[in-house]
């Protein structure tokens, strides 16, 4: 048996089960699942940062809407707090490395 104890999304028991094998799962309290979303982040963020594949990065997002959600916000409340930001301070699209500032 391979012991994995991370989060997954919720249609893993169902795919292991078509394939014939059998997993135990459990459900989480909100701490753990908080604990366990942090660390799918910096997971997810890995295997983006090593593959630099768009499928990665999806799950990247998928990761950051449930902490979102986790942390009594929705989706749409999210999207407006970053287009809100991105109006006041811009995006990325213009490449800027800022290198110093004089004081």
């Amino acid at each position: 048996m391979i012991v994995y104890n991370k989060l997954v999304r919720d249609k893993i028991p169902q795919i292991i089960e078509s394939t014939g094998k059998k997993a135990n799962f459990s459900i989480l309290d909100d701490e753990n699942y908080k604990q366990m979303l942090d660390k799918k982040l910096y997971e997810e963020l890995e295997e983006y940062a090593e593959e630099r594949d768009i499928n990665e990065l999806a799950d990247l997002v998928e990761v950051i809407y449930a902490i979102v959600e986790q942390q009594g916000y929705s989706v749409d409340e999210f999207e407006n707090i970053r287009i809100k930001k991105r109006e006041k301070r811009g995006g990325f699209k213009e490449r800027l490395l800022l290198l110093e500032v004089d004081e």
